[in-house]
């Protein structure tokens, strides 16, 4: 990193001044003023690309590591000539899904909502995708993020050499962790997942003192049985934790799917009621544990 040596204004000197040909990260999204994901007020940063392939996925825009192409139907014009370029469309139907953005730009952005992160405890976010393919830029902005005292969080599955993680656990004050399928074949083959490695994660951010916090999705025909759910429970068990999130299943990503021409196979699967997860709630809370639905 080379920083500049020209004067600067006193906000200036809050931003990191980098050359042109500095490492870049690729996001799809900036989501200001979350009361989700973290205490208070919070901005979610959303990095691009996820080796998992869950089928509940409400943001398949991540799947994919590159900046992608969609068209929105209900905006375009039907012009004669189509050239198929976000830049050159007049009604603003084609759009570009990701970009490529240099650190500074970044923490310029998430800047405009310190006063917001001070007076509610809040701070930011990165989330996915999985962040942890994106394991070095991230964790140079949580350093920075965290040089200015700003509260910092992590949203993964944990699956990534442990070297990568904790690039980040080291420099975040909470680390919000998915518990999704626990049998190790049926987690690999539905979603390309290394169960073992994400509870070897898990253990080894608990020795080494990491904020933790455990979040379950509740997805009907994967995770939403008794079975899978108490295995998770005697996981943690052994780590005293006190609070835990359930996430019950949505379909709020479902539009996206055609977009990306992408298939929804969750389209007949029906979001769970109160009295489906009941017994869910009643299992955490049974074993001491503050629950949570959603966040």
């Amino acid at each position: 990193m080379t920083l500049s040596v020209a004067p600067r204004t006193s906000s200036d000197l809050r931003i990191p001044v980098m050359e042109a040909t500095e490492r870049r990260g690729r996001i799809f999204n900036i989501q200001r003023f979350s009361l989700n994901d973290g205490q208070g007020i919070r901005t979610l940063v959303f990095f691009k690309g996820c080796p998992h392939r869950c089928p509940w996925c409400a943001n398949p825009e991540s799947m994919s590591p590159r900046i992608q192409v969609i068209k929105r139907q209900a905006k375009c014009l039907n012009c004669r000539t189509c050239l198929q370029d976000p830049n050159e469309c007049p009604s603003g139907a084609m759009e570009y899904v990701g970009e490529d953005i240099t650190l500074p730009d970044l923490m310029t952005r998430l800047l405009k909502d310190e006063i917001f992160f001070r007076s509610s405890g809040g701070g930011v976010t990165l989330s996915g995708g999985e962040v942890l393919m994106q394991y070095t830029f991230a964790g140079e902005l949580l350093r920075e993020l965290q040089a200015l005292g700003i509260p910092t969080a992590i949203e993964t599955a944990g699956d990534a050499p442990l070297g990568h993680l904790l690039t980040l656990a080291d420099h975040c004050d909470q680390v919000l962790y998915d518990f999704k399928i626990m049998d190790p074949a049926q987690a690999r083959a539905v979603l390309n997942m290394d169960q073992p490695r994400v509870l070897q994660n898990f253990t080894a951010l608990a020795r080494r003192g990491v904020k933790l916090l455990p979040r379950l999705p509740l997805i009907p025909g994967f995770t939403l049985t008794l079975e899978n759910m108490q295995q998770i429970l005697d996981f943690l068990q052994p780590f005293n934790l006190t609070e835990i999130h359930l996430l019950p299943f949505h379909k709020y990503g479902e539009a996206k799917y055609p977009l990306l021409d992408k298939a929804y196979s969750m389209y007949k699967t029906t979001a769970p009621d109160a009295a489906a997860i009941a017994p869910f709630y009643a299992m955490a809370e049974k074993y001491g544990y503050t629950v949570t639905l959603g966040g």
